[in-house]
């Protein structure tokens, strides 16, 4: 494999939903995203919180957030090395690196890994604070899954779940060793699709219903707000 931008499932995610905004987003970077909403940094305030608290920095967890009290102490209470908000990186050539090296492919951030070496099993959690688990999307749990497989070898199983809090909702997905390749294969594939647009630069729109109040991307003929 040759030289690759670096991705990660979110940047992906939104080429799939539509190329031009990964354009500008990512590409001419003419436009940032605004992640400064109200659920943005309730968001960003719970990961950090559940953070503290699972990772042991705090004894008590923030009182705003003690609907999840009793998730998160079974998640405490489980055996195994606990490795909060953990980074992680992949090379071009499918091998395991640091977060920021220089020859970084993909990038993910795991919000919590329990690792039971001596078994060989590997927990991965990762946090939603929406109100729906309807439109859960398990391709983060998948890309996490392999990152875990890349850098820590001893582990042959990992039992994966993104854990909506607010709604109580767990999406369990079970992973072995053996899928590593067939896994891989399907993320290249969607990868591949990117890398030759870059090639290419042709950044075609892709309308939904969310075009015209939403998108920031003003100059996009199907944005209402320009």
């Amino acid at each position: 494999m040759g030289t690759r931008t670096a991705w990660s499932f979110s940047s992906l995610k939104t080429f799939e939903q539509c190329p031009k905004k990964y354009y500008h987003l990512k590409v001419a970077k003419d436009y940032e995203e605004n992640f400064n909403t109200e659920a943005m940094r309730y968001g960003n305030e719970y990961h950090k919180a559940a953070e503290d608290y699972v990772g042991g920095i705090v004894s008590e967890l923030d009182p705003r957030f003690d609907y999840s009290q009793n998730v998160l102490d079974k998640l405490l209470a489980m055996p195994g090395e606990k490795l909060c908000e953990y980074k992680m990186g992949i090379t071009s050539n499918l091998e395991p690196c640091e977060f920021f090296a220089d020859d970084v492919w993909y990038r993910g951030v795991a919000d919590l890994i329990i690792l039971d070496r001596d078994a060989g099993v590997a927990k991965v959690f990762d946090y939603k604070t929406g109100k729906s688990a309807k439109y859960a999307d398990v391709g983060q749990l998948e890309l996490m899954t392999l990152c875990v497989f890349k850098h820590f070898p001893e582990i042959h199983t990992v039992k994966a779940g993104l854990l909506f809090v607010v709604c109580n909702k767990l999406i369990k997905q079970t992973y072995e060793r053996k899928d590593e390749s067939k896994l891989w294969e399907k993320w290249l594939t969607k990868y591949g699709i990117l890398e030759k647009t870059l090639v290419t630069d042709v950044w075609n729109p892709r309308p939904t219903g969310l075009c015209k109040a939403h998108c920031i991307i003003l100059e996009c003929p199907h944005n209402g707000r320009r």
